[in-house]
């Protein structure tokens, strides 16, 4: 069985050498991560361009996403590198200490203490140290430990409840869009998103710098939670970034909102990402936890289009044992799931011939049990599309634009495929497509696909002709 759900993997000391990187792709990575919090530009660059030469080698489409850093809502740096709070201890956060100690710490957000009133419960480095404000007075927020630990240098804040007002698109974000477009990264992720206007903002920044990337919103701010309908669409997908999220909503509403939010991306066509700690135990341990392959299966089965990895496959001792693994259960979940299209069908509104003939050929590849549907695609909006209700059959979407191609990567079920030219003749172009389905070793002669088209190839929303073929069969 082909794997349906893609796995985003991000690149990282444990992963950035050619060598290591072919073994990624190789266990089962569709998408790498450049992850724009570390790092400088040229290093991306660096990066992507071997990202792409060992892609190219093994003959593997795969994408990159370029994932900003956001608004650093942080604490500065200690003397010693880190202190130890304990319970009751007062603390204070101040806008304009240069290096902290025991008694108080700086800010790399110098507006945070516009932002909280006494009564405030401030969340540090994930919720691990739990701060209560007591008072603002200037630059300085006096605190009481509630909940104690160690608080090493830079470690990130949440104001629980969210409501922090430091923008989601910094100047660092902007000069990072602009060198996500010159690598060609398929994919940018905006952290932070609290409205509309901030994804709209980062979609015109990516245009106007050259790039052709699909815009994924981060949902982990309280903000964000409230105006998830409109944030959605005004961007191409959403990842559901858990850590952080967690901390501002509580760790035991995001279960229900992962599911809320990967419904709401598939109805409304759009892609979802589930992120954070989903094989955390592997940065040190080479088999997962029993919870960790639960959460995995269920991000599967509530149908993301990929699962991703962070510290995992960047700094962890065991990056290639994880993917395997991540590929594995994957796999096994998708083969317990329940084909329930023609329920699905019940609520879909086509108001499009091409989205017209996507949907068509779904209901018949299902009901005729089709080896495989064959989409030949432009900008790969057919793709995307049949990608968007269950059928259990593999999309090969066949596409001349090398763009398209890469976005395709993070489609759950579709398979991208590079083909250099398309016969205008009908007949010509049903064999062309037979044959590279065979070289591929997806069908036989006898088996039935399913092959979408348009009149006009190479036209964006041109898809106008659905037929069923029989592998082989050309009297």
């Amino acid at each position: 069985m082909t794997r349906h759900t893609k796995i985003v993997a991000t690149l990282g000391p444990a992963s950035n050498t050619p060598q290591s990187l072919e073994k990624l792709l190789q266990a089962g990575v569709d998408v790498v991560r450049l992850n724009f919090s570390h790092g400088k530009a040229e290093d991306h660059i660096a990066l992507a361009s071997t990202v792409r030469q060992v892609a190219a080698r093994i003959g593997r489409p795969v994408g990159i996403l370029a994932d900003l850093q956001g608004p650093k809502i942080r604490v500065g740096k200690f003397e010693d590198g880190k202190i130890t709070l304990a319970d009751g201890d007062r603390f204070i956060l101040d806008a304009r200490c240069e290096l902290g100690n025991q008694e108080r710490v700086g800010l790399d957000y110098k507006d945070l203490p516009h932002d909280v009133n006494a009564g405030n419960t401030l969340l540090l480095d994930d919720g691990r140290i739990v701060l209560e404000v007591e008072r603002v007075i200037g630059h300085e927020i006096f605190t009481v430990v509630r909940h104690g630990g160690d608080l090493s240098n830079n470690k990130g804040i949440n104001r629980q409840g969210g409501g922090l007002s430091a923008p989601a698109l910094t100047a660092k974000d902007m000069d990072d869009i602009k060198t996500a477009a010159q690598i060609g990264a398929d994919f940018v992720a905006v952290s932070f998103p609290k409205s509309a206007s901030d994804m709209y903002m980062a979609r015109q920044l990516v245009r106007a710098a050259g790039g052709h990337a699909m815009t994924i919103a981060k949902i982990e701010r309280v903000e964000a939670v409230a105006a998830l309908e409109e944030i959605l669409d005004s961007s191409d997908g959403l990842m559901v970034a858990r850590g952080d999220l967690a901390v501002e909503v509580g760790d035991a509403a995001v279960p229900s909102l992962q599911k809320r939010m990967i419904r709401m991306a598939r109805e409304k066509n759009k892609l979802a990402i589930t992120a954070t700690q989903m094989m955390e135990s592997m940065i040190h341990a080479p088999t997962p936890t029993r919870a960790e392959v639960s959460d995995v299966a269920n991000a599967v089965l509530d149908g993301t289009d990929a699962v991703m990895l962070s510290a995992e496959t960047a700094v962890g001792s065991y990056p290639v044992h994880t993917v395997e693994s991540m590929a594995r259960i994957c796999l096994a979940a998708e083969r317990s799931m329940q084909i329930t299209l023609d329920r699905e069908f019940l609520d879909r509104i086509f108001t499009r011939i091409d989205q017209s003939i996507a949907m068509s050929s779904l209901f018949a590849a299902y009901h005729l049990n089709v080896k495989a549907i064959a989409a030949l695609t432009s900008t790969g909006s057919t793709a995307l599309w049949m990608s968007r209700l269950n059928c259990g059959i593999p999309i090969f979407a066949l596409t001349q634009e090398s763009q398209s191609l890469t976005k395709m990567s993070l489609f759950r079920q579709v398979f991208p495929l590079l083909i250099d030219d398309v016969p205008d003749e009908r007949e010509s172009m049903r064999r062309d497509v037979e044959k590279r389905l065979i070289d591929a070793g997806v069908v036989v002669k006898g088996d039935l696909i399913v092959l979408t088209y348009g009149d006009r190839h190479g036209t964006s929303g041109g898809t106008n002709t659905m037929t069923i073929v029989r592998v082989g069969d050309h009297g």
